[in-house]
């Protein structure tokens, strides 16, 4: 079960945001049902990239044999 504060793993890209399967973030707030989490994601020096609601169903949690891997964020 995904919670506050808990990093995930994209499964789903989020094009509105620039984002792609595999982006890492955190989790800053679930929503009551449990069906969508508001997931902020960083660049490597720590600055905010992105905020964007994101469904359960396009989430993973992260596990403890994964490792993080860096890409460019792609500026519009």
């Amino acid at each position: 079960m995904i919670k506050e504060h808990d990093r995930v793993v994209l499964t789903a890209p989020v094009p509105k945001e620039r984002l792609e399967v595999g982006d890492v973030g955190t989790v800053v707030h679930a929503y009551r049902d449990g069906k969508a989490f508001e997931v902020e994601f960083t660049t490597l020096d720590g600055r905010t990239a992105a905020v964007a609601t994101v469904e359960a169903s396009d989430l993973r949690p992260v596990s403890s044999r994964e490792i993080t891997h860096a890409r460019e964020l792609m500026i519009s």
